[in-house]
């Protein structure tokens, strides 16, 4: 008679406490898994059976539930892949706890100082290099360069009422020279602004003259830009696109851009000014990082100053074959093994990769309920087995005591 198979079962009972305790431990901690214990029978040779051993403990990389922190370096992942983090020595690590803060130097780390890597933004405009090998990610803090304008458009309908003006030529100080006027703002290489005035001059039915005049310039002089012509039915028929000279200022070189006026019109519409739709117009002044944002597919933009927006870079995620084949690091991270398989890196929204949601966490996906349950079965466990070394006990004490 042994008390091998009970002892075995208050150990395998005691484990599986272990795995639920740590479970209950971790409900709150961001991005964790809950594990499972799984047993299996002891025969060696004995048709009794020598009693129970743990066989393995699997974690669960089920998605926790997404919960919103408004701090915009907070990411959470919502399907398969963790993201990739490197030490300083170039150690990979991966992770679902997605609560990230810049360094003094503007890498965007985690809670333990681990480097969040990514794909960089190249050229202008920037544009991320997919396949590149991941690399921590830094937030540049240096100023966005001013842009000078190349291009502008501006849909405009013309009043075909409007009469030829009584004065000419065109006098941008005499409104009696021209039918009506807009202005556009342009930008310079230095990022100067420039506010380039419009006129519009009916020379004849269907024909408009447009003339324009950089007042921002003080030596700047009225300048004619070119022609319109509309058909019968109000389109216009010449050559929309018209090229404005703009003279540097304070030191900015000359400069010129094309102005479109695609979708133009001339329609009675029962008033003497025709009506202008609000311009496009590319180029910027310089300006300040003063904020960022991560997008669903891990692309992080800077927000400037200037109100221009700049992508610098993207998030990657990686994949496992085997995700329970990972070796847990501790501080919610994970190592590859050769269980896992290696790596397979990617963007977040491709192939089988998950997406992700900016300025939010994924909470643990422990289960307390199951968790209590599981904390009971356990117990019980325990209890039951303790009871057959109580019996067995008394058994050989009723044997010993035999005369």
């Amino acid at each position: 008679m042994g008390f091998s198979q009970a002892v075995s079962g208050m150990n395998a009972a005691a484990k599986q406490l272990d795995v639920i305790g740590n479970n209950i431990a971790n409900s709150a901690t961001v991005g964790f898994k809950s594990a499972s214990i799984s047993f299996a029978d002891m025969y060696a040779g004995s048709k009794v059976g020598m009693g129970v051993k743990v066989a393995s403990v699997m974690q669960s990389f089920n998605d926790g539930t997404i919960t919103n922190t408004n701090n915009n370096l907070d990411v959470a992942i919502s399907g398969n892949g963790f993201f990739r983090l490197v030490d300083s020595t170039g150690q990979a690590y991966y992770s679902r706890n997605g609560q990230f803060q810049l360094d003094s130097e503007g890498n965007i780390v985690s809670a333990d100082g681990l480097y969040l890597t990514g794909y960089p933004a190249v050229g202008m405009p920037p544009k991320i290099l997919q396949g590149a090998t991941p690399q921590s990610i830094t937030i540049s803090r240096q100023m966005l360069s001013a842009s000078a304008t190349s291009k502008a458009s501006l849909q405009v309908n013309l009043n075909s009422n409007n009469v030829i003006p009584s004065k000419s030529p065109v006098n941008a100080s005499d409104s009696e020279t021209f039918n009506y006027s807009t202005t556009i703002t342009s930008y310079d290489s230095l990022g100067n602004q420039h506010n380039v005035q419009l006129f519009y001059v009916k020379t004849a039915d269907n024909q408009w003259d447009v003339h324009y005049l950089d007042s921002s310039d003080p030596d700047a002089k009225l300048t004619k830009a070119g022609a319109m012509t509309f058909d019968s039915t109000g389109k216009l028929i010449s050559d929309p696109e018209m090229t404005i000279d703009i003279a540097g200022i304070k030191g900015a070189a000359d400069s010129s851009f094309t102005l479109s006026f695609v979708n133009s019109s001339q329609q009675n519409i029962g008033k003497e000014m025709g009506s202008v739709k609000n311009p496009i117009v590319d180029g910027y002044a310089a300006g300040d990082l003063i904020g960022y944002s991560i997008n669903d597919d891990g692309s992080i933009y800077g927000i400037y100053s200037n109100q221009q927006t700049m992508l610098l870079a993207q998030i990657a995620l990686a994949d496992f074959a085997n995700v329970n084949g990972l070796e847990s690091a501790g501080n919610n991270n994970w190592r590859s093994t050769n269980q896992s398989g290696e790596a397979v890196i990617g963007a977040p929204g491709t192939s089988t990769f998950g997406s992700l949601t900016s300025g939010a966490i994924e909470n643990s996906n422990v289960d307390m309920s199951q968790e209590l349950v599981n904390m009971i079965v356990a117990q019980r466990n325990y209890q039951s087995n303790s009871q057959t070394i109580k019996t067995q006990d008394q058994i050989l004490n009723t044997l010993v005591n035999l005369r």
